[in-house]
């Protein structure tokens, strides 16, 4: 069964992200899912989700140094930074 989603975000995202789409030969919607699905999966609660690659991702490089620290600890002390 399929759903609908409405998001909301700047405009330069979503430009961006449908260049991204069309250059991955996929669609805009595609790309979310997958996303999501990674994200879902990562914390257990699909358990139809087999892969933890989503196309959105592969770009995603030197979002954080690899430094051994798991990503949610790395996350936190970001977010801890930018607004403590």
């Amino acid at each position: 069964m399929r759903g609908k989603l409405t998001l909301t975000m700047d405009s330069s995202v979503v430009t961006e992200a449908k260049k991204l789409a069309y250059q991955k030969k996929a669609s805009l919607s595609r790309i979310v899912e997958d996303y999501l699905r990674t994200i879902v999966h990562l914390h257990g609660r699909y358990p139809g989700a087999t892969s933890i690659t989503a196309p959105i991702t592969e770009g995603l490089v030197g979002m954080f140094p690899d430094d051994g620290k798991e990503y949610r600890e790395q996350l936190e002390e970001a977010l801890s930074e930018k607004f403590l």
